[in-house]
């Protein structure tokens, strides 16, 4: 086992029942290899139906593969399910957490849940309302909150028990640029600190921003993988070079700019 890979997968493959009598079951993810580097952001690109979230949902013990190996934070995703839900953390595309409750109660119960005592999840709690800039609303209620800063308080929940690996599935999908530019800042910080953090997404401006290696799916598929500098450079489009012309009177003047 490579102690440098935060995740070592090998062969995964899903396949769900296909719709309609005598349908052929539909393989959603198919026998697909995968290397996250420890410390490191990896994004995961591709359409709706690539097969992204299966994949997650796979990694995460969510859902059983059909075949294939993989270890998750030097555990087996076979044999050892328990221990990778201890060490990782994940955030939904559907996020989690109590509208009804106030973000830092939120915390609080989320902690507890992971087996800290009442005073350990009260300090969490606050840690993780100064990390992720909660702190001047964390005693309203969820539902009161804007995108972002839901977005931002999701994180947090799954950031409560420290773990070694995050997940997140789409998560700036929604939110504006400026809250899209604050959650990088973020993630970016968590990285920092050692974290490794696989993420989904469909902007291909956000992947390049945040992540040092990517992997495109389709159809159940890898077609792509490596760096974003790397990727650009192997697929990018050919390049046009435009004469800007001014219009003076009734004739055009070539202004010699180029671009």
């Amino acid at each position: 086992m490579d102690h440098t890979l935060a995740i070592d997968a090998h062969g995964l493959t899903k396949s769900f029942a296909g719709q309609g009598k005598g349908a052929s079951p539909v393989k959603a993810v198919d026998h697909i290899d995968l290397a996250v580097a420890s410390g490191t952001i990896f994004g995961l690109l591709g359409p709706n139906g690539a097969g992204k979230t299966t994949t997650f949902r796979m990694l995460t013990t969510l859902l059983p593969s059909d075949e294939g190996t993989a270890t998750i934070g030097g555990y087996d995703l076979a044999t050892g399910q328990q221990q990778i839900r201890a060490s990782i953390g994940l955030v939904g595309q559907l996020g989690g957490g109590d509208p009804e409750a106030t973000g830092h109660e939120n915390l609080v119960l989320a902690a507890r849940l992971y087996g800290l005592g009442k005073a350990d999840a009260e300090t969490r709690s606050l840690e993780l309302e100064q990390t992720f800039d909660l702190t001047g609303f964390n005693s309203r209620l969820v539902k009161t909150f804007s995108g972002g800063q839901r977005r931002r308080l999701e994180i947090a929940l799954g950031m409560v028990h420290h773990p070694a690996i995050l997940f997140l599935d789409e998560p700036t999908t929604g939110l504006d640029p400026q809250n899209r530019a604050n959650l990088w800042d973020q993630v970016r910080a968590l990285r920092d600190q050692g974290v490794t953090i696989v993420l989904t997404t469909h902007y291909l401006d956000e992947a390049d921003a945040l992540a040092s290696h990517l992997c495109v799916m389709d159809h159940g598929v890898i077609i792509a993988a490596g760096s974003p500098a790397e990727l650009k450079e192997r697929y990018q489009a050919d390049t046009l070079d435009a004469v800007f012309l001014e219009l003076t009177g009734r004739t055009l003047r070539d202004t010699g700019e180029t671009s």
